[in-house]
């Protein structure tokens, strides 16, 4: 399910980039510019990512049910991974296809006061888009660069939100530098090649946002430092004699599953052992909120040479 801080990115990111795609496009025609077409294009996508991200958000907020007994949590990374390929498609695809395809035009831009008046403008809104989401995103990870920070990052709704904003700015200062080249010089060629220019970049964001996302889908891992406070937990725990083996999944952005072979001493009963493992997935929640499930499968020693055997297993839902 999605925190209130990744709907609040969202919304933020979805109202500045419906109102800088519309004058975007109002831009484009009344200038004729190909880097400012390729703007409202990449405004557009992005408008329409966001209400994917709210329609991936809705889907997996939904109850168990017996066909997905964890929940619907890890559908939000689909609709990540869909926002990605329209990024490619729609966003890069057609902004390098425009560029190319005005190459070969020489006709003089004109009213250019727009363009720089509307570019400057987006700069303004996309800033501060991207300073909703880089707090939040922050907020998840305070320690880090920005790349480290997006890849620990389990919520599309921010780290995907934050690479979109990050790549608007950069398109529209790619998009400034063009149009300005383009006009002073009286050269229009500069203005197509920023478009084949802001192509290359938005193609370049969702490859990496793939990526990304892919990884999510398929099962990735707790992050490093919930795996080792897990570990920290149980093996301070006087009733464990060690833990063999820690597993986990993410069943959302803030639901993750963790499965642990655990070895409890010897002189323990059945009813201890369960209670043991009852107790300590408890402590494992308040530790770490974003666990969800914990299961647990005691081991036995049979010999000094470390080998084992499983007891009947305990879990905490």
């Amino acid at each position: 399910m999605a925190s209130q801080a990744s709907r609040t990115v969202v919304y933020a990111a979805l109202a500045g980039n419906l109102a800088i795609a519309a004058t975007k496009f109002v831009a484009a025609w009344f200038t004729g510019s190909s880097a400012m077409l390729s703007e409202a294009i990449h405004s557009l996508v992005d408008t329409s990512n966001q209400g994917l991200l709210l329609i991936g958000f809705r889907r997996a907020a939904r109850p168990p049910t017996a066909d997905h007994p964890f929940g619907h949590g890890m559908e939000i990374y689909f609709w990540g991974f869909v926002v990605a390929l329209l990024v490619f498609s729609l966003g890069g695809a057609l902004s390098i296809y425009e560029g190319i395809r005005r190459l070969s035009e020489h006709e003089p831009m004109t009213g250019a006061w727009v363009n720089f008046a509307v570019l400057g403008a987006a700069l303004i809104i996309e800033s501060l888009s991207l300073r909703v989401a880089w707090r939040e995103l922050r907020a998840q990870q305070p320690e880090g660069s920005w790349l480290s920070a997006v890849r620990g990052s389990k919520d599309p709704g921010i780290f995907a939100i934050f690479c979109e904003d990050a790549a608007a700015l950069g398109g529209l200062s790619i998009a400034l530098i063009g149009v300005s080249l383009a006009y002073f010089l009286d050269m229009p060629i500069f203005d197509a090649i920023a478009s084949i220019a802001i192509g290359v970049l938005l193609v370049f964001v969702a490859a990496f946002l793939a990526r990304e996302t892919l990884s999510l889908m398929t099962g990735e891992s707790a992050s490093v430092e919930v795996l080792a406070d897990v570990r920290a937990v149980l093996n301070s725990d006087s009733r464990v004699v060690s833990v063999d083996e820690i597993l986990s999944m993410h069943l959302g952005p803030e639901e993750i599953l963790v499965a642990i072979a655990i070895d409890f001493r010897d002189e323990m009963t059945s009813v201890e052992i369960e209670a043991a493992a009852l107790e300590l997935g408890e402590m494992l929640k308040r530790k770490q909120p974003a666990i969800a499930r914990v299961y647990m499968r005691p081991l036995r020693h049979r010999d000094a040479m470390g080998a084992t055997e499983p007891v009947p297993e305990a879990g905490s839902a």
